[in-house]
């Protein structure tokens, strides 16, 4: 398996985490956790970010804008396939790359693309575990985003929940 591979299965399993999530929030009678829900807005907002800054166009959304259940899976289909898309349709020129741009902060950088779509992917990742704590903490059962969990079942190892 080639970097570009797993890069490939990460943009697709990015995908699938970030759903399963919204199934997890979907499930919840009531208000959603007050920073689970901050969180993934965040995990999303943060793709929107990065899809803008790939593609040289203004983010609809900041950083820590918060979105109601309906709006995160309503970001979540603008986003999330979206970075798989850009890796998918990227080569090796594009994902070579580099991005000059602003952070929230207001400091400059630059990124190659192949390094932005690793680091948004494990950023959501880590904040994926977040939400799922906080949603423990709350008393809901959160799911099993995890990787291992993506690859056993596209192997049909195990359902799909």
């Amino acid at each position: 398996m080639t970097t570009n591979d797993v890069l490939k299965n990460l943009t697709e399993y990015n995908v699938w985490a970030n759903w399963r999530i919204l199934k997890s929030l979907d499930r919840i009678q009531g208000d959603l956790p007050d920073y689970a829900q901050l969180m993934f807005s965040h995990v999303l907002n943060a793709q929107a970010i990065w899809i803008a800054r790939i593609t040289g166009t203004k983010s609809p959304v900041t950083v820590l804008q918060r979105h109601s259940l309906q709006e995160l899976h309503q970001l979540h289909e603008q986003t999330s396939a979206k970075l798989a898309e850009l890796y998918a349709n990227a080569d090796e020129a594009e994902l070579n790359r580099t991005i000059e741009y602003t952070n929230t902060q207001g400091k400059a950088y630059s990124t190659k693309v192949q390094d932005i779509l690793t680091h948004a992917i494990n950023h959501a990742t880590y904040h994926r575990g977040q939400v799922a704590r906080e949603l423990r903490l709350a008393g809901h059962e959160p799911i099993n985003s995890d990787y291992v969990t993506y690859v056993r079942i596209q192997y049909g190892q195990d359902l799909e929940i």
